[in-house]
C-alpha cells in the first residue's frame, strides 16, 4: 500500500498533484488542517510498502521517519521547513531546501523538469512566494492575465486549508485535491463560473472582508500584531490575512493572533517580505512553535505569555 501524506495548504496539495499527474498511483491520503503537520505518524507501518511526504516538516515527524526506515519502506520526501540532520538511508530520497524562496511545489517542479509549471506557479503564490512565482511565470512565458489568476488559485487553496479542524474548512484537503486531479492544468477552473475556483473566490471575500475590523494589539515602524475573535472564518483567514498584511507592508513583520476556546491564541507570523528572515527563530522559542525563515506560527500560546510573545517579536525585527 502506498500513502500520500501531505500538508493540507496549496503547496501540499499542488505539490502532490503535480506528482500524480506524472506518475498515477492508487493510494491512501493522510492530510489536514494547515496546521496539522504531525501526519507521518498515521501511516500504518504494517501495511505501507512505500510513502510519499510533502510540505510536511521533517524536524516534526523525524521519529515516524524513523520507523519507515528502520522496517525498510521507501520514502520520497520533499519539503522546505525547518529541518534536522536528515536521515542517512538508502530507502529515503529527500529534497529539502529551506531557502526562503522555495517551497515545496517548486521543488516537485524542478523534480519533474517543468512538466506541470501551470501548478507549480499556483503553489508559490498560494504559500506567499510571489516574486519566485512571477519568476517562473516569466521564464514560461506565461500571460499576465493567466498569472494574475494563478496567484488568486493559489491564495483560494491556501485559505482553505486554515481552521482549527476540518469543520472549519470549505473542503477537506484530501476532497479538494481529488477534484483538481481532474485538471491537467488549472486553466479550466478560470472559465467554468461553477468551478471550484470561483466557490473559494466567493468564500475568501466574505471573510476577509470580516478581517478588516481586526483588532490591532501592537504597531510600529517594523512590526503590527493584530487579534481576531474566536469564530471558524477568522481562523479560515488568519494565515492569508497575514499574507496580505504582508504584501501591504513589506518592510515589516507581522503576526495575527487568533483566539482559541480554551484562551490560548493560534498565531501566524510573516516576517517581513524584504527581509524574509526570523519568522521560525520566533515561534520556536515557545511550545508548539514552528515553521520556516519566512513564514511560521504558534498552534496554541496560552493567553499569559501573550505579552512576551510580543515582546520578542517586536525586539528581533526593531
Amino acid at each position: 500500500m502506498h500513502y500520500d501524506v501531505f500538508n493540507g495548504d496549496a503547496d501540499g496539495i499542488l505539490a502532490l498533484l503535480q506528482l500524480r499527474l506524472a506518475d498515477p498511483k492508487d493510494s491512501t491520503l493522510i492530510t489536514g488542517v494547515k496546521r496539522d503537520i504531525s501526519l507521518l505518524k498515521q501511516v500504518d507501518t504494517q501495511q505501507a510498502s512505500s510513502v510519499t511526504v510533502l510540505d510536511v516538516s521533517m524536524e516534526k515527524n523525524i521519529d515516524a521517519l524513523e520507523k519507515l526506515l528502520e522496517r525498510q519502506i521507501p520514502v520520497f520526501y520533499a519539503d522546505h521547513h525547518r529541518a534536522p540532520a536528515i536521515p542517512q538511508s538508502s530507502y529515503l530520497h529527500a529534497m529539502i531546501n529551506t531557502s526562503p524562496d522555495v517551497c515545496t511545489g517548486l521543488l516537485v517542479n524542478d523534480h519533474l523538469k517543468g512538466k506541470y509549471y501551470l501548478w507549480a506557479i499556483a503553489a508559490a503564490f498560494g504559500d506567499n512566494l510571489k516574486a519566485s512565482a512571477l519568476r517562473q511565470a516569466k521564464l514560461r512565458g506565461v500571460s499576465e492575465s493567466l498569472a494574475a489568476n494563478l496567484e488568486q488559485l493559489g491564495i483560494y487553496i491556501n485559505y482553505n486549508g486554515y481552521g482549527r479542524s476540518i469543520e472549519d474548512l470549505h473542503f477537506h484537503p484530501a476532497q479538494l485535491y481529488k477534484m483538481l486531479l481532474n485538471f491537467e492544468n488549472p486553466e479550466p477552473l478560470f472559465t467554468d463560473k461553477e468551478s471550484i475556483f470561483y466557490q473559494l473566490q466567493q468564500a475568501y471575500h466574505q471573510d476577509m472582508g470580516r478581517a478588516e475590523s481586526a483588532q490591532v494589539l501592537f504597531n510600529n515602524d517594523h512590526c503590527k500584531v493584530v487579534c481576531l475573535e474566536d469564530a471558524a472564518w477568522s481562523r479560515r483567514v488568519s494565515g492569508v490575512f497575514g499574507n496580505d498584511l504582508a504584501n501591504q507592508s513589506p518592510d515589516k513583520a507581522h503576526a495575527v493572533f487568533t483566539k482559541n476556546i480554551d484562551d490560548s491564541f493560534t498565531i501566524s507570523v510573516r516576517a517581513p517580505l524584504n527581509n524574509k528572515q526570523g519568522a521560525d527563530e520566533i515561534c520556536v522559542q515557545f511550545p508548539t512553535g514552528g515553521g520556516r525563515a519566512g513564514a511560521a506560527g504558534v498552534n496554541a500560546l496560552p493567553a499569559a505569555q501573550l505579552e512576551e510573545f510580543i515582546q520578542v517579536f517586536s525586539d528581533y525585527y526593531k
